[in-house]
């Protein structure tokens, strides 16, 4: 079997083209593999598979092995690997099955190793506030609770990340959950920090993608109490991981109460880092 191991912001991946579908993982083998120690080490598994009418269909793992939710620096990195097999050309917008519905994505750039990505995300729906936390828990694709917080350096991420991880009020799935610090707009844009605890990796990553997307959505919505109209163009954040800085952008709509974004886009670095072959 032979993988192909990307990263988005560091945020780091073994795929494997399955179109033949060859292969059917269980959760003991992705855990073998995804283990830093004894495996080949990632934050992730995903195999591209056969789409009836979309380019291809994305199916994701955690390092766990558990499955079932969207990764957007995953959905980035397997955009760049479908074009690294001739899937797909940069440049070409294409769309792809995921596990929370339908993508489209483009190659905007290419310096190899690097392509940048522009992914489509889903559109969100409601958030829930918690004010006395400044925190709000909202869906992306995957489940977020955004915490914003000062000294996002000296603060304990792993700890209070893990606590939060599996707070009651978030059972029995759990979440993710992202710790944000505004920082003084760029060039007039909005920009953010994060650092993320992911579920399913069960530690903090240098990214997460469905994260960002939470902590743009989250801000705005924070920053806008008596709601918000739709724009004329599209809301823009900058937010820097531990690596790379990505950009979102999206429309925004609707009251403090009933939230809605759309057209919410994910930009970013997809890198591939080589080739695993297993014996």
């Amino acid at each position: 079997m032979q993988f192909y191991k990307y990263h988005g912001a560091g945020n780091d991946f073994l795929l494997a083209d399955n179109t033949a579908g060859l292969l059917s993982p269980d959760s003991a083998f992705i855990r073998r593999l995804c283990d830093r120690h004894t495996g080949f080490g990632a934050d992730g598994v995903m195999l591209l598979e056969s789409s009836a009418d979309h380019a291809f269909r994305m199916v994701y793992f955690n390092p766990d092995g558990s499955g079932g939710m969207m990764c957007g620096n995953g959905g980035r990195c397997i955009v760049s690997f479908a074009a690294d097999i001739g899937l797909i050309s940069a440049g070409q917008t294409v769309s792809f099955e995921a596990p929370d519905g339908i993508h489209q994505a483009v190659i905007t750039a290419e310096d190899y190793p690097v392509k940048t990505v522009r992914l489509s995300m889903r559109p969100v729906e409601g958030i829930r506030v918690f004010p006395g936390e400044r925190a709000c828990f909202l869906d992306t694709g995957a489940r977020h609770l955004v915490k914003f917080v000062e000294g996002l350096d000296d603060y304990p991420v792993t700890s209070e990340g893990k606590r939060l991880r599996h707070d009651r009020r978030f059972a029995p799935d759990g979440t993710n959950v992202d710790f944000v610090e505004p920082l003084p707009p760029r060039d007039g844009t909005p920009a953010l920090r994060i650092r993320t605890f992911e579920k399913g990796v069960e530690a903090q990553t240098l990214a997460c993608g469905t994260g960002i997307v939470a902590a743009a959505l989250a801000a705005f919505h924070q920053n806008h109490p008596s709601g918000c109209t739709p724009a004329e163009t599209p809301q823009e954040y900058l937010v820097e991981a531990s690596i790379d800085r990505l950009r979102v952008e999206f429309d925004a709509r609707g009251s403090h109460d009933s939230f809605r974004a759309d057209n919410i886009r994910l930009s970013g670095p997809a890198v591939f880092v080589g080739t695993v072959v297993l014996p």
